[in-house]
C-alpha cells in the first residue's frame, strides 16, 4: 500500500532531474528507494524530496503512509491544494512544503497531527485564516506561515486568524512570519563606516565580518558573505537564514537579521566583546592574562553543548563543517558562543542535493570527509577533537604538528604517547605557567583522541560529549578504547601469513581499525 501511495506521487509529478528514477512500482518494497527511509518494520518513516526541481501536484494517498513522520518537500514547484488526507499522518513529526507553489486554505485536518513539532508552510500561495484546530496540537514548536498573500487587512504579510488564541502563539518557540529583522543596507553601510578595513573583526572562508554600531547604538558584528549570485537564489537563501535563526540556545551565536540586495547578502550577529576562542590564546595582547584552565574546561563544555543542540535538537539537524577555535566566540562573561553555524548550507543553496566543495579547515578536517566530500555530525566531532586539542596547547591545528618535532610520528600518536608517559607538561599552553589540574587536562585529552578516532562510527556523539565532560561514563569509553588499541597492537605486530587476507578484510573488524588521520 505504502509502495502504491508513493508511485502515485511520483507519476503525479514532473521530476526533470529523474530523482525519483530508482521508484519501482515493480519493487515490492519501497525502502529500497532513493530519498525514502524505513523503519527496522519496512515501513517508511521519511521521504525527503527538498530542493529537486519537482513540479505537479500532491496525491490524496499519500495519507496512507500511516507510519510517515517526516515529509520534505521544500523549494519545488509543486502547486495545487495541500491533500486534506495529509491529517491522517498520525505519526508526522514535521510537514516542511514551504518555497512551493501551493494554494487554497490550509487544512483543518491538519490539527489532528497530535506529534506534529514542526510546520512551516511559508514562502507559498495559501490563502485563508489558520485553522483553529491547529490550537490543539500541543506538541508545536515551529510554525512557519511567511510570505503567503495577506487577506488584505492583517499585516505581516501572512493569513492570520484574529480569533486564534494568543496562549497559543506564546507556545510556539517559534512563529516565523518575517521575525528576523531585515536591515536596510545603507543602514549596515553606516554602521560598518561603508564596510571600512579598520571595522575588520575577521575573516574566513565565508567572508569578512565587520564590527558595526547602529543608529539606537548597539554594537554588531556583520558578517558580508562571498558568494556567487544565482537567479531565483533569493527566496532559498531566506528560507535558510529562517532555519539558522531557529537555532536557539545559550551556546549558539543567534542570528540578528539580514539583509539582502541584488549585489550583497549580509547577516548580522550580535557583537562578542570577548572575540574568538582562538584570538584570545594566540592574539592577546601582553597586558591581558592568558584563559586560565577553569574557563577553558567551561569553553569545553559550553561548545561541546551548542555542538548537541544543532546535532540533535535542530529538525532538520545543521552539521557545522567547520568547528575550531576560531569559530568558537565568548560573550562577556566568557561563555563560549559556537559560531558560524549553518553557513555551509547556506553558501551551497544554488546545489541541489550534494555539496560540491569541501569546507573547513586544514587541521580540522575529518579524513573521511576530506576523501569522499561527504560531511555529517561525526566529521563535526573530529573537528571539534582537534578545538580541544587547541584549547589544551594554545596552538593553531596547523600548527600543532611542529610540537611532535617528529615527521615519523603522527600528531595524534604522538598525543596518545604523552598521555601515557604522564608527560602532560609538553602539550599544556606554557601561557598557563603550570596553573591547571592535571587530572583534568588528562580527561580532556581522552575526549579529544576519542572524538579523533579514524573512523566515524567509532566517535561518540556531540551529546555524548557533553555527558563525559560533566563526568558520566569518560572512564568507562576511555578504558573500552583501549582494550580496542591493544588489540590492534597485537594486530599489527604480530606475523600473518594471509596479510592480504588481513588487509582486505579490516574494513569489517571494527576493534582493529586504525586511529587518527591517516
Amino acid at each position: 500500500m505504502e509502495g502504491d501511495a508513493l508511485h502515485g506521487l511520483r507519476t503525479n509529478l514532473e521530476d526533470p532531474n529523474n530523482v525519483l528514477q530508482s521508484w519501482d512500482p515493480t519493487l515490492v518494497n519501497p525502502c529500497t528507494w532513493f530519498h525514502v527511509t524505513c523503519n527496522n518494520d519496512n515501513s517508511v518513516i521519511r521521504v525527503d524530496l527538498g530542493n529537486a526541481a519537482l513540479s505537479g501536484q500532491l496525491v490524496p494517498q499519500l495519507g496512507q503512509l500511516k507510519n510517515l513522520q517526516y515529509l520534505e518537500l521544500y523549494s519545488n514547484n509543486i502547486s495545487g491544494q495541500i491533500p486534506s488526507d495529509l491529517g491522517n499522518l498520525t505519526d508526522l513529526v514535521s510537514l516542511d512544503i514551504y518555497l512551493n507553489g501551493f494554494t487554497g486554505p490550509i487544512p483543518n485536518t491538519l490539527g489532528k497531527l497530535s506529534k506534529l513539532r514542526f510546520l512551516r508552510l511559508n514562502n507559498n500561495s495559501l490563502t485563508g485564516p489558520i485553522p483553529m484546530s491547529l490550537t490543539n496540537i500541543s506538541s508545536l514548536q515551529v510554525l512557519g506561515l511567511s510570505n503567503n498573500p495577506p487577506p488584505g487587512t492583517v499585516p505581516n504579510k501572512c493569513s492570520f486568524s484574529l480569533f486564534t488564541p494568543i496562549r497559543f502563539l506564546k507556545r510556539i518557540q517559534r512563529f516565523i512570519w518575517g521575525s528576523l529583522k531585515g536591515f536596510r543596507q545603507v543602514e549596515l553601510q553606516v554602521a560598518t563606516d561603508g564596510f571600512s578595513n579598520k571595522n575588520i573583526l575577521g575573516r574566513g572562508g565565508f567572508g569578512k565580518v565587520y564590527k558595526g554600531r547602529l543608529a539606537d547604538g548597539t554594537l554588531v558584528a556583520v558578517k558580508r558573505l562571498k558568494e556567487e549570485r544565482t537567479p531565483g537564489g533569493e527566496l532559498q537563501f531566506q528560507t535558510e537564514v529562517e532555519m539558522i535563526s531557529m537555532a536557539v540556545h545559550r551556546n549558539l551565536l543567534r542570528l540578528r537579521g539580514f539583509c539582502m540586495t541584488p549585489t550583497e547578502r549580509l547577516l548580522v550577529y550580535p557583537y562578542m566583546a570577548n572575540g574568538s576562542v582562538a584570538s584570545c590564546l594566540r592574539e592577546r595582547p601582553p597586558s591581558e592574562p592568558p584563559l586560565d584552565w577553569p574557563t577553558r574546561k567551561r569553553i569545553a563544555l559550553g561548545s561541546a553543548r551548542g555542538l548537541s543542540y544543532l546535532h540533535d535538537h535542530c529538525d532538520p539537524k545543521i552539521i557545522h563543517r567547520d568547528v575550531k577555535a576560531a569559530n568558537i566566540l565568548l560573550d562577556e562573561e566568557f561563555e563560549a558562543v559556537v559560531g558560524d553555524f549553518g553557513l555551509a548550507k547556506l553558501m551551497d543553496y544554488k546545489d541541489t542535493h550534494v555539496t560540491t566543495a569541501v569546507r573547513g579547515t586544514i587541521g580540522h578536517i575529518a579524513p573521511e570527509y576530506l576523501s569522499t566530500g561527504k560531511s555529517s555530525e561525526k566529521t563535526d566531532v573530529f573537528g571539534y577533537g582537534i578545538m580541544l586539542l587547541e584549547l589544551i596547547t594554545g596552538q593553531r591545528a596547523f600548527d600543532l604538528a611542529r610540537l611532535a618535532n617528529d615527521d615519523d610520528v603522527m600528531l595524534l600518536d604522538w598525543v596518545k604517547g604523552l598521555l601515557k608517559e604522564k608527560k602532560l607538561e609538553m602539550l599544556v599552553d606554557p601561557d598557563l605557567q603550570n596553573n591547571y589540574v592535571e587530572s583534568e587536562v588528562e580527561q580532556l585529552i581522552q575526549v579529544a583522541l576519542l572524538c579523533t578516532q579514524g573512523s566515524p562510527m567509532e566517535r561518540p556523539k556531540m551529546s555524548e560529549v557533553v555527558r563525559m565532560l560533566e563526568g558520566d561514563g569518560l572512564a568507562e569509553k576511555w578504558d573500552e578504547w583501549q582494550k580496542v588499541e591493544v588489540l590492534r597492537q597485537e594486530v599489527e605486530l604480530a606475523p600473518h601469513p594471509h596479510s592480504d587476507w588481513i588487509v582486505d578484510s579490516t574494513e569489517n573488524l571494527h576493534a582493529f581499525e586504525l586511529s587518527g588521520p591517516r
